[in-house]
């Protein structure tokens, strides 16, 4: 972890910085960092992928093990990010735990909403 640098909090966060899984694995980079304005409430990263130029995938805030200087450290393995859900206008239908609650999944609905909004320009 040393190879990361210092912790940081996501209000420094940059666009460009390494994201990494559970296991070590360049998952991609962050492209966008969502919080909610005036609450100081972290709500996640969008992360541009190795797959390409417009390939995001959202990484929900309990899913962030760790922010550092020089990289984020996710608490999913490497084939697990992959499916991880896109931003999108309209985010499909997400699993979720039913003791979770519908709570849970209308949160996380509108987290990608939001961070489809924010990489749109629709902000």
């Amino acid at each position: 972890m040393d190879e990361l640098g210092a912790p940081i909090s996501y209000e420094v966060l940059e666009p460009g910085t390494p994201v990494f899984s559970r296991d070590g694995a360049r998952v991609g980079t962050v492209e966008h960092v969502l919080a909610a304005e005036g609450e100081d409430i972290f709500d996640g990263i969008v992360i541009g992928t190795c797959s390409g130029p417009g390939d995001w995938r959202f990484a929900d805030a309990e899913q962030v093990k760790s922010i550092h200087e020089h990289g984020v450290t996710l608490t999913l393995e490497a084939r697990r990010c992959r499916d991880l859900p896109d931003p999108s206008p309209n985010p499909p239908a997400m699993r979720v735990d039913p003791s979770w609650g519908g709570s849970v999944e209308e949160r996380l609905m509108e987290k990608l909403r939001r961070a489809w909004d924010l990489l749109s320009g629709n902000y």
